[in-house]
């Protein structure tokens, strides 16, 4: 269940999605709060898992990903200790940016970054072709990204 957010909650949270390195004095002021009062809604925003995190965003490209690649994996069994072996892993390999259990006919939808074609190909015959389970993979490869930015769309209407 969601936590309750008022006005000043969401508006917090969509300040903070598009500037996490405003100070609390600025996004106070952004909320017509004062400073005590906006770091205590702040914690309990993170303390509610409203918010989870902060990171910077990063270009794939200028660091030298030319590659994004959508892989559909099908995994040849689904047992509960295949299915936590199989995430297990992938967890550890840090070319693999996102990873979604799905409907349909493959079971995992992950997204890759590769330097290159070559290097995609060796990492999917060596990395992704050795996990457990994999029965099969299919690959997709993004030819420019129309969209990337991961704002989670805050609720206009008051909880």
């Amino acid at each position: 269940m969601p936590p309750q957010l008022d006005r000043t909650d969401k508006a917090l949270l969509t300040a903070l999605q598009n500037n996490a390195r405003l100070t609390v004095a600025e996004l106070a002021d952004q909320v017509s709060l004062t400073t005590s009062p906006c770091w205590r809604r702040i914690k309990m925003l993170e303390e509610s898992g409203a918010i989870t995190g902060y990171q910077a965003v990063l270009s794939p490209q200028k660091l030298g990903y030319g590659v994004t690649a959508f892989v559909s994996v099908m995994i040849d069994s689904h047992t509960k200790d295949l299915a936590r072996d199989f995430e297990n892993k992938l967890l550890e390999i840090p070319e693999i940016v996102a990873c979604h259990n799905v409907s349909g006919r493959y079971d995992f939808l992950l997204e890759v970054l590769a330097k290159d074609l070559e290097s995609f190909g060796e990492f999917a015959r060596e990395t992704l072709q050795s996990l457990p389970g994999v029965k099969e993979i299919y690959s997709s490869f993004s030819y420019k990204s129309v969209k990337q930015s991961r704002v989670i769309p805050v609720p206009a209407r008051e909880s």
